[in-house]
């Protein structure tokens, strides 16, 4: 029986639980306390999260947020998808998470962390979210969320106003015209559904599965239109 062993851990800012990185086999997992936060067993919603809401856009390139990096599924899926001109910008709280993309998850970080169409930014998103609220930013198109298991503040209590009525207007104005803001989940959640349609979006739940092949638990994105 293979074993789990630890490579690395790091405190997440305004956390109550440490993340640690584990190997098992030639699996890698990020854990949050002693729980599974994402492993690469089953990366494909994560992908799909950007790959369904790039999808979506109709314009010719896209801004696009991501919150959270965590294993760069999304980030790197964004950056595949990316039309000509397009840019994705990156928050994360936690440095140590890059770190290790550079490191033991080199062989998956690849060179997308300098592609030149990428913009990694070690701050909350809630923050970047504010920028393009006050003009300190341009508004952007598209806004992806996987920054917990779901919309709840699990990682740390301070992600619990993502996705509040008031965290979800405020994702809501810093989008252009008809920008999409998705955010990922593992399980459904019909209260935040609703939470989301009296935010003013135009709300789609598709169910996804978390490989490929329809294999392999099913997880939730939301697409929530401005």
């Amino acid at each position: 029986m293979l074993e789990r062993k630890t490579l690395a851990s790091a405190a997440v800012p305004g956390g109550d639980e440490e993340l640690t990185l584990v190997s098992h086999g030639r699996d890698f997992i990020i854990m949050l306390g002693r729980g599974e936060l994402m492993g690469t067993r089953m990366q494909y919603s994560e992908e799909q999260l950007a790959v369904l809401t790039l999808a979506e856009l109709s314009a010719p390139a896209p801004r696009v947020l991501i919150g959270g990096y965590g294993m760069g599924f999304t980030y790197r899926a964004a950056l595949s998808e990316l039309p000509e001109g397009g840019v994705v910008r990156v928050a994360e709280i936690v440095p140590e998470i890059l770190d290790w993309a550079r490191g033991p998850l080199a062989h998956l970080t690849g060179d997308s962390l300098d592609d030149p169409r990428g913009d990694i930014r070690l701050c909350d998103v809630a923050a970047l979210i504010d920028d393009a609220n006050d003009g300190t930013c341009e508004k952007y198109d598209a806004i992806l969320l996987d920054v917990d298991n779901g919309p709840d503040g699990i990682v740390r209590d301070a992600n619990d106003r993502l996705y509040s009525r008031t965290g979800l207007g405020k994702a809501r104005d810093a989008l252009k015209p008809g920008g999409v803001l998705a955010i990922w989940s593992a399980a459904p959640d019909h209260k935040f559904t609703r939470r989301l349609k009296d935010a003013g979006f135009a709300v789609e739940a598709r169910e996804v599965r978390a490989r490929p092949n329809n294999k392999g638990p099913r997880h939730t994105i939301w697409f929530a239109r401005a």
